[in-house]
Protein backbone atom coordinates (compact mmCIF):
# COMPACT_ATOMS: atom_id res chain seq x y z
CA UNK A 1 0.00 0.00 0.00
CA UNK A 2 2.71 2.54 1.12
CA UNK A 3 4.19 4.78 -1.69
CA UNK A 4 7.96 5.90 -1.62
CA UNK A 5 10.86 3.52 -0.03
CA UNK A 6 9.37 1.07 2.05
CA UNK A 7 10.11 0.83 5.67
CA UNK A 8 11.24 -1.77 7.92
CA UNK A 9 8.75 -3.81 9.42
CA UNK A 10 5.65 -2.03 8.06
CA UNK A 11 1.80 -3.57 8.31
CA UNK A 12 2.07 -4.51 4.71
CA UNK A 13 4.92 -6.94 4.96
CA UNK A 14 2.95 -9.82 5.99
CA UNK A 15 -0.50 -10.17 3.88
CA UNK A 16 -1.61 -13.28 5.60
CA UNK A 17 -1.39 -11.08 8.79
CA UNK A 18 -2.70 -8.44 7.53
CA UNK A 19 -5.96 -10.47 6.01
CA UNK A 20 -5.87 -11.97 9.77
CA UNK A 21 -7.48 -7.95 10.89
CA UNK A 22 -9.09 -6.99 7.40
CA UNK A 23 -10.09 -9.81 4.65
CA UNK A 24 -13.87 -9.10 5.63
CA UNK A 25 -13.61 -5.69 6.72
CA UNK A 26 -16.01 -3.84 4.47
CA UNK A 27 -15.44 -0.22 4.62
CA UNK A 28 -16.03 1.55 1.16
CA UNK A 29 -16.68 -1.73 -0.66
CA UNK A 30 -20.08 -1.07 -1.98
CA UNK A 31 -19.33 2.21 -2.83
CA UNK A 32 -16.24 1.51 -4.86
CA UNK A 33 -17.35 -1.83 -6.31
CA UNK A 34 -20.43 0.23 -7.88
CA UNK A 35 -18.08 2.73 -9.42
CA UNK A 36 -16.58 -0.38 -10.80
CA UNK A 37 -19.78 -2.05 -12.00
CA UNK A 38 -20.48 1.14 -13.57
CA UNK A 39 -17.39 2.13 -15.35
CA UNK A 40 -17.70 0.73 -18.47
CA UNK A 41 -14.36 -0.33 -19.27
CA UNK A 42 -11.29 -1.35 -17.67
CA UNK A 43 -11.02 -0.76 -13.74
CA UNK A 44 -7.13 -0.45 -11.90
CA UNK A 45 -7.05 -0.89 -7.84
CA UNK A 46 -4.19 0.70 -7.02
CA UNK A 47 -2.66 -0.32 -3.31
CA UNK A 48 -5.40 -3.26 -3.90
CA UNK A 49 -3.69 -5.16 -1.08
CA UNK A 50 -4.92 -8.38 -0.66
CA UNK A 51 -7.52 -8.09 -2.57
CA UNK A 52 -10.22 -6.99 -0.13
CA UNK A 53 -11.88 -5.35 -3.30
CA UNK A 54 -10.48 -6.38 -6.22
CA UNK A 55 -11.71 -10.01 -5.96
CA UNK A 56 -15.39 -9.03 -5.53
CA UNK A 57 -14.35 -7.22 -8.66
CA UNK A 58 -13.29 -10.13 -10.36
CA UNK A 59 -16.40 -11.89 -8.95
CA UNK A 60 -18.55 -9.54 -10.34
CA UNK A 61 -17.63 -9.81 -13.87
CA UNK A 62 -15.08 -6.54 -14.53
CA UNK A 63 -12.25 -6.19 -16.06
CA UNK A 64 -10.19 -4.98 -13.44
CA UNK A 65 -6.24 -5.27 -12.60
CA UNK A 66 -4.19 -4.40 -9.53
CA UNK A 67 -1.33 -2.41 -8.51
CA UNK A 68 0.41 -2.68 -5.12
CA UNK A 69 4.29 -1.74 -3.41
CA UNK A 70 3.71 -4.52 -1.17
CA UNK A 71 5.18 -8.11 -2.72
CA UNK A 72 3.63 -9.59 0.46
CA UNK A 73 0.41 -8.08 -0.14
CA UNK A 74 0.58 -9.44 -3.80
CA UNK A 75 1.25 -12.82 -2.79
CA UNK A 76 -1.57 -13.25 -0.68
CA UNK A 77 -3.76 -12.03 -3.42
CA UNK A 78 -2.70 -14.30 -6.08
CA UNK A 79 -3.51 -17.31 -4.15
CA UNK A 80 -6.95 -16.27 -3.06
CA UNK A 81 -7.91 -15.34 -6.60
CA UNK A 82 -6.54 -18.75 -7.90
CA UNK A 83 -8.48 -20.23 -5.61
CA UNK A 84 -11.53 -18.73 -6.84
CA UNK A 85 -10.53 -19.78 -10.36
CA UNK A 86 -8.74 -16.05 -11.41
CA UNK A 87 -5.50 -15.02 -12.22
CA UNK A 88 -5.74 -11.45 -12.35
CA UNK A 89 -3.02 -9.09 -14.06
CA UNK A 90 -1.34 -7.46 -11.10
CA UNK A 91 1.72 -5.00 -10.60
CA UNK A 92 4.75 -4.70 -7.87
CA UNK A 93 5.00 -0.73 -8.50
CA UNK A 94 4.67 2.49 -5.92
CA UNK A 95 1.78 4.61 -6.88
CA UNK A 96 3.75 7.35 -7.72
CA UNK A 97 5.64 6.20 -10.30
CA UNK A 98 2.57 3.86 -12.39
CA UNK A 99 3.49 3.04 -15.67
CA UNK A 100 1.30 0.42 -17.16
CA UNK A 101 0.86 0.36 -20.91
CA UNK A 102 -3.24 0.80 -20.24
CA UNK A 103 -5.56 3.52 -19.96
CA UNK A 104 -8.77 2.71 -17.71
CA UNK A 105 -11.96 4.00 -17.06
CA UNK A 106 -11.88 3.82 -13.40
CA UNK A 107 -8.75 4.11 -10.90
CA UNK A 108 -9.55 4.03 -7.47
CA UNK A 109 -7.39 4.41 -4.54
CA UNK A 110 -9.85 2.64 -1.24
CA UNK A 111 -9.03 2.19 2.45
CA UNK A 112 -7.08 5.59 2.71
CA UNK A 113 -3.87 4.27 0.85
CA UNK A 114 -3.17 7.99 -0.96
CA UNK A 115 -2.22 9.24 2.58
CA UNK A 116 0.80 6.53 2.34
CA UNK A 117 2.30 9.20 0.02
CA UNK A 118 4.56 11.37 2.67
CA UNK A 119 5.24 14.80 0.47
CA UNK A 120 3.56 16.95 -2.04
CA UNK A 121 5.77 15.78 -4.98
CA UNK A 122 4.69 12.42 -4.31
CA UNK A 123 1.18 13.00 -3.79
CA UNK A 124 0.88 14.74 -7.35
CA UNK A 125 3.17 12.40 -8.68
CA UNK A 126 0.53 9.94 -7.76
CA UNK A 127 -2.40 11.84 -9.15
CA UNK A 128 -0.19 13.16 -12.39
CA UNK A 129 -0.06 9.27 -13.00
CA UNK A 130 -3.26 8.35 -12.28
CA UNK A 131 -4.53 10.77 -14.86
CA UNK A 132 -2.44 9.90 -17.60
CA UNK A 133 -3.88 6.49 -17.24
CA UNK A 134 -7.18 7.27 -17.47
CA UNK A 135 -9.62 7.26 -20.66
CA UNK A 136 -11.01 10.64 -21.45
CA UNK A 137 -13.89 11.21 -19.29
CA UNK A 138 -12.55 8.58 -17.02
CA UNK A 139 -12.38 8.62 -13.23
CA UNK A 140 -10.32 8.81 -10.85
CA UNK A 141 -11.59 7.65 -6.78
CA UNK A 142 -9.99 7.47 -3.59
CA UNK A 143 -10.92 8.37 0.12
CA UNK A 144 -8.63 10.11 3.04
CA UNK A 145 -9.21 10.74 6.65
CA UNK A 146 -9.95 14.41 7.50
CA UNK A 147 -7.68 15.81 9.93
CA UNK A 148 -10.04 16.90 12.26
CA UNK A 149 -9.45 18.24 15.78
CA UNK A 150 -10.11 15.05 17.73
CA UNK A 151 -7.01 12.97 15.19
CA UNK A 152 -4.36 15.93 14.77
CA UNK A 153 -4.69 16.76 18.44
CA UNK A 154 -5.06 13.10 20.18
CA UNK A 155 -2.56 12.38 23.11
CA UNK A 156 0.60 11.00 21.89
CA UNK A 157 2.71 7.87 22.74
CA UNK A 158 -0.10 6.39 24.27
CA UNK A 159 -1.04 2.90 23.25
CA UNK A 160 -4.79 2.94 22.22
CA UNK A 161 -7.05 -0.10 21.26
CA UNK A 162 -7.76 0.08 17.48
CA UNK A 163 -9.49 -3.22 16.58
CA UNK A 164 -9.95 -6.47 18.23
CA UNK A 165 -11.19 -9.62 16.47
CA UNK A 166 -10.87 -13.17 16.06
CA UNK A 167 -8.59 -15.35 14.54
CA UNK A 168 -10.54 -16.83 11.48
CA UNK A 169 -9.03 -20.38 11.99
CA UNK A 170 -8.82 -20.51 15.87
CA UNK A 171 -11.33 -18.26 16.80
CA UNK A 172 -8.65 -16.86 19.71
CA UNK A 173 -8.59 -13.18 20.29
CA UNK A 174 -6.60 -10.72 18.15
CA UNK A 175 -5.85 -6.82 19.03
CA UNK A 176 -4.16 -4.24 17.25
CA UNK A 177 -2.90 -1.46 19.04
CA UNK A 178 -2.02 1.77 17.72
CA UNK A 179 0.86 4.52 19.59
CA UNK A 180 0.69 7.56 17.55
CA UNK A 181 3.18 11.03 17.31
CA UNK A 182 2.65 13.28 15.63
CA UNK A 183 4.67 16.14 13.48
CA UNK A 184 1.96 18.18 12.84
CA UNK A 185 4.24 20.94 11.14
CA UNK A 186 4.93 18.32 8.49
CA UNK A 187 1.13 16.78 8.57
CA UNK A 188 2.98 13.17 9.55
CA UNK A 189 0.88 10.98 11.98
CA UNK A 190 3.67 7.98 12.91
CA UNK A 191 2.24 4.83 13.97
CA UNK A 192 3.62 1.90 16.29
CA UNK A 193 1.76 -0.76 15.42
CA UNK A 194 1.28 -3.92 17.96
CA UNK A 195 -0.71 -7.04 16.89
CA UNK A 196 -1.31 -9.20 19.72
CA UNK A 197 -2.20 -12.87 19.47
CA UNK A 198 -3.92 -13.96 22.30
CA UNK A 199 -4.83 -17.33 23.83
CA UNK A 200 -8.69 -18.41 24.83
CA UNK A 201 -7.16 -17.72 28.84
CA UNK A 202 -6.84 -13.48 27.18
CA UNK A 203 -3.15 -14.01 27.54
CA UNK A 204 -0.80 -12.62 25.17
CA UNK A 205 1.03 -15.62 23.64
CA UNK A 206 2.73 -13.56 20.72
CA UNK A 207 3.19 -9.67 19.55
CA UNK A 208 3.77 -8.28 15.94
CA UNK A 209 5.18 -5.20 15.62
CA UNK A 210 5.82 -2.81 13.11
CA UNK A 211 5.61 1.16 12.23
CA UNK A 212 4.25 3.18 9.21
CA UNK A 213 3.57 6.89 8.77
CA UNK A 214 1.06 8.75 6.93
CA UNK A 215 0.31 12.28 6.25
CA UNK A 216 -2.82 14.11 6.39
CA UNK A 217 -4.39 16.17 3.69
CA UNK A 218 -7.34 19.08 4.31
CA UNK A 219 -9.94 19.63 1.68
CA UNK A 220 -8.73 22.33 -0.04
CA UNK A 221 -5.30 21.46 -0.24
CA UNK A 222 -6.88 18.42 -1.77
CA UNK A 223 -8.57 20.87 -3.95
CA UNK A 224 -4.72 22.43 -5.11
CA UNK A 225 -3.44 19.09 -5.43
CA UNK A 226 -6.03 18.13 -7.74
CA UNK A 227 -5.53 20.85 -9.88
CA UNK A 228 -2.07 21.02 -9.83
CA UNK A 229 -1.83 17.41 -11.52
CA UNK A 230 -4.22 18.62 -14.07
CA UNK A 231 -7.38 17.71 -13.19
CA UNK A 232 -10.19 20.09 -14.57
CA UNK A 233 -13.25 18.92 -12.21
CA UNK A 234 -13.85 17.07 -9.21
CA UNK A 235 -15.87 16.37 -5.72
CA UNK A 236 -15.09 16.06 -2.50
CA UNK A 237 -17.68 14.33 -0.36
CA UNK A 238 -17.53 13.51 3.36
CA UNK A 239 -18.62 9.90 3.15
CA UNK A 240 -19.31 7.49 1.05
CA UNK A 241 -23.16 8.76 0.72
CA UNK A 242 -21.82 11.19 -1.17
CA UNK A 243 -22.71 13.80 1.48
CA UNK A 244 -20.88 17.39 1.58
CA UNK A 245 -17.91 17.43 3.18
CA UNK A 246 -19.21 19.71 6.35
CA UNK A 247 -17.99 18.48 9.44
CA UNK A 248 -14.65 17.61 10.60
CA UNK A 249 -15.84 14.07 12.14
CA UNK A 250 -16.13 13.38 8.27
CA UNK A 251 -14.23 11.00 5.81
CA UNK A 252 -12.96 13.03 2.43
CA UNK A 253 -14.30 10.49 -0.28
CA UNK A 254 -12.50 12.11 -3.80
CA UNK A 255 -14.23 11.70 -7.18
CA UNK A 256 -11.88 13.15 -10.57
CA UNK A 257 -12.20 12.91 -13.89
CA UNK A 258 -10.25 13.60 -16.75
CA UNK A 259 -11.81 15.87 -18.65
CA UNK A 260 -15.80 16.14 -19.02
CA UNK A 261 -16.80 13.19 -17.08
CA UNK A 262 -18.27 10.09 -19.14
CA UNK A 263 -21.91 10.66 -20.00
CA UNK A 264 -24.21 8.53 -17.47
Amino acid sequence: MPSGPPETNTPFDDGALYDILFDGFDYGLAFYLGLARSAGGPVLDVACGTGRVLLPCLQAGIDVEGLDLAAGMLAVLRKKAEALGFRPRVYEADMASLQLGRRYALIMIPFNAFVHNLTTDHQVATLSRCREHLEPGGLLAFDAFFPGVAVITAPENTRALELETTHPETGLPVRLFDTRSFDRVRQLQHSEIDIEMLDAAGNVVSTHRSRTTTRWIYKFEMELLLRTAGFGRWEIFGGFDRRPLARETDAMIVQAWNGRPAAS
